[in-house]
């Protein structure tokens, strides 16, 4: 990223590092620009350092080296309540002897507004998760579902620029999870604010972001639209933690017109986009995405080069099927084809030939 991107961002960490003992780097060297009404999600395992970052911007953490910067200004001195932040947790962290508007009231009266007013700012803020009629319960009479829409309601009854969410959904079942994923949007969006948002759920980050960095021992693995993240990772890390994604370890032959001849540690060549690789002898790991993988002879390039695969197990799952093969030494090669009227179901035991465009496959570091 350029250095304007840098100074224009919204949100600007530069050169930023944690450390909580003096020796170990939490969060290594971290240079991020956010935008300004940019929906961005941090992702990453346990222990990545992603909300850390977070907990850093929100001045739950102070950060070891470096700036953060919040609309020009820098903020490592000033203290959470200050920063004008809203905050979403996994927990709710609603007061449990206070009624719903009394909650949503709470950083309205800190922050000295009138009655009337607070009273329209919590109304305003109720319908806006469709939880109007609520606001004379207590928590406790809400579901796990709805007392997460509060939460969410008092982050943004005080209208903050940024609001900032740590795993909010994490504690929902799936498809309410998902319903509210779109919902979180949509609000983000109809408002123009800011979201950094905090997860370990891949597909989460998908759906929601406008961009996402992935975080891998306190590094920027990668940071990208869900799309270039999904079609084109920069490395192994990114290529295994996004989505379902076939690997097959092997050396480069040659690489000639952009494109990496591999020879596979199980048997067979096969072509590849040069990602991290840049010469003959070099180990890779090539990466497949199940979904761009063909079997119907026809469909394939002439050229392609294909692998023999066998199948070991066919998974109906309604809108495609699953498809185990072994492939190059490789029992866990997946495919997923689309339940089409012309696309054929496979046998167990049957043989097959697979094969696929040189760019989706792509040869990263070993």
């Amino acid at each position: 990223m350029t250095d304007t991107a840098e100074a224009d961002g919204f949100v600007v960490f530069e050169h930023v590092q944690k450390s909580y003992d003096g020796e170990t780097l939490v969060v290594k060297d971290l240079n991020l620009s956010i935008g300004k009404g940019e929906f961005l999600t941090m992702l990453g395992p346990s222990g990545s350092g992603k909300t850390t970052c977070l907990m850093m911007l929100a001045g739950f953490e102070t950060a070891t080296h470096g700036d953060i910067r919040l609309g020009g200004q820098p903020i490592n001195n000033i203290p959470p309540h200050k920063r004008g932040i809203g905050m979403v947790f996994q927990n709710y962290a609603l007061f449990p002897h206070m009624t719903v508007a009394e909650n949503l009231a709470f950083p309205l009266e800190v922050r000295n507004l009138s009655k009337s007013e607070c009273n329209d700012k919590v109304q305003r803020a109720l319908d806006m998760v469709q939880m109007g009629e609520f606001g004379g319960r207590r928590p406790a009479q809400l579901s796990g579902g709805q007392q997460q829409r509060i939460a969410l309601a008092r982050a943004l009854v005080f209208e903050p620029e940024l609001v900032l969410m740590d795993e909010p959904l994490g504690a929902l079942d799936k498809q309410l999870r998902e319903h509210m994923q779109f919902e979180i949007k949509h609000i983000a969006d109809n408002l123009g604010i800011t979201v950094v948002y905090v997860t370990h759920d891949q597909t989460e980050a998908l759906t929601m972001s406008d961009r996402v960095a992935v975080f891998d021992d306190g590094r920027i693995q990668q940071l990208a639209p869900p799309d270039q993240l999904y079609e084109a990772p920069e490395n192994s890390f990114v290529a295994q933690f996004i989505g379902e994604n076939n690997t097959m370890e092997g050396v480069v032959k040659e690489i000639k017109d952009g494109v990496a001849l591999v020879q596979l540690d199980g048997g067979g060549l096969i072509d590849a986009k040069p990602v991290n690789v840049t010469e003959a002898g070099e180990r890779t790991r090539v990466s497949i995405r199940p979904e761009r993988v063909e079997y119907n002879k026809e469909r394939l390039h002439e050229d392609a080069h294909t692998l023999k695969a066998e199948v070991l197990e066919f998974i109906y799952m309604g809108d495609i099927f699953r498809t185990r093969l072994r492939v190059a030494g490789n029992d866990n090669f997946i495919i997923k084809t689309r339940n089409a009227p012309d696309q054929r179901r496979l046998q167990p035991g049957e043989e097959i030939e697979i094969g696929w465009l040189p760019e989706d496959c792509r040869a990263l570091d070993a």
